[in-house]
């Protein structure tokens, strides 16, 4: 199959996560119940992938994702399938969204791939464009954890960051061209040392990584910890920016900003379609800033899509192709 060619400005991706399918529910509560094995389990939520991925093909979005339709947790899906970790009891994350924590019993281990035969699978039905890897950091996993073997963060950290090396390299190996680490948890805790922390960790997971390096951090005060972060071994930050009004852009014109940027233009939870009108207008905000050039720009979502119904995650999505297609045109 020929491969896709990426715009060189304004290229479109998502950030991971879409709305579950009903075939992939299904498939995550039978595996749960112990009805099928883990390898039914990837085959049953195969044809979730696949709407996911023509979805995205519908709306012209050029880096495409599998929607993490086998996850019913960004934590506890790699942390049910590495070396270590037990299931917890019911947290509240917020409103009502609930998560089992997991426990952390032993030393952390990778055992077996945990996301390249979905990948594959994603890229084998993607009309050769690209399949962007996402996989929750070791920071997020950290935090989002009960250590009962550690009881030292970043001993925990580094081995967590050893393991997801190890699912990278595999990831890599495969064909994988964009890997992102999603660690929404580091703006919860803006402190130096937090980030200096997780820069060691992220140098453990990419060190000599021959794939488009990309963090995703969303919501908090980013602003508080982007001084420290902004030598991470990394190619692009994507980050929201539509749902905080666009706050950031002034912190990063005045750090000088100078890697690619993820630059999430739609509000993933608002049920308002953003017209394409206002997508470019607020890519034009980002644009007169005067910091950063269409090629280093790539336009998505805020963040994961999960929570949004499929019909107005879809039109938010064609909306910011048409949107990046006119904008390409403009600049």
């Amino acid at each position: 199959m020929r491969s896709y060619e990426v715009p060189r400005k304004f290229p479109t991706t998502v950030v991971g996560s879409y709305p579950k399918i009903a075939q992939a529910d299904r498939a995550i509560k039978l595996r749960k119940s112990g009805q099928i094995s883990e390898l039914e389990f990837r085959e049953l939520v195969k044809p979730a992938i696949r709407e996911v991925v023509e979805d995205h093909l519908w709306a012209g979005i050029d880096i495409v994702s599998d929607g993490e339709q086998a996850r019913d947790d960004m934590v506890v899906y790699f942390a049910e399938r590495l070396r270590g970790y037990s299931s917890g009891g019911w947290v509240r994350v917020f409103d009502n969204e609930y998560f089992k924590k997991p426990i952390v019993l032993g030393k952390i281990e990778w055992i077996e791939p945990m996301a390249v035969d979905l990948w594959s699978y994603a890229s084998s039905v993607s009309s050769g464009r690209p399949v962007k890897v996402t996989l929750t950091g070791p920071y997020t996993m950290l935090e989002w954890s009960f250590d009962l073997h550690y009881r030292d963060r970043k001993e925990l950290m580094m081995d967590l960051a050893r393991a997801i090396r190890k699912e990278v390299e595999k990831l890599v190996a495969a064909g994988a061209k964009y890997v992102q680490i999603d660690e929404p948890a580091l703006s919860t805790k803006p402190f130096k040392e937090e980030a200096d922390m997780l820069k060691e960790a992220l140098d453990v997971v990419f060190r000599g990584i021959e794939a488009k390096r990309i963090i995703h951090i969303c919501y908090g005060r980013i602003e508080k910890i982007l001084p420290y972060i902004l030598e991470y071994p990394v190619d692009q930050f994507d980050l929201e920016m539509k749902n905080s009004n666009f706050r950031l852009l002034p912190y990063l014109k005045e750090y000088g900003y100078n890697k690619e940027i993820g630059c999430g233009v739609v509000d993933v939870h608002s049920f308002q379609v953003e017209s394409v009108r206002e997508i470019k207008e607020s890519v034009e905000k980002l644009m007169r800033e005067g910091f950063i050039g269409p090629e280093k720009v790539y336009l998505d979502p805020d963040c994961g899509l999960k929570r949004l119904p499929r019909e107005i995650a879809r039109a938010k999505l064609k909306n910011i192709a048409e949107a990046a297609r006119q904008l390409r045109e403009e600049w």
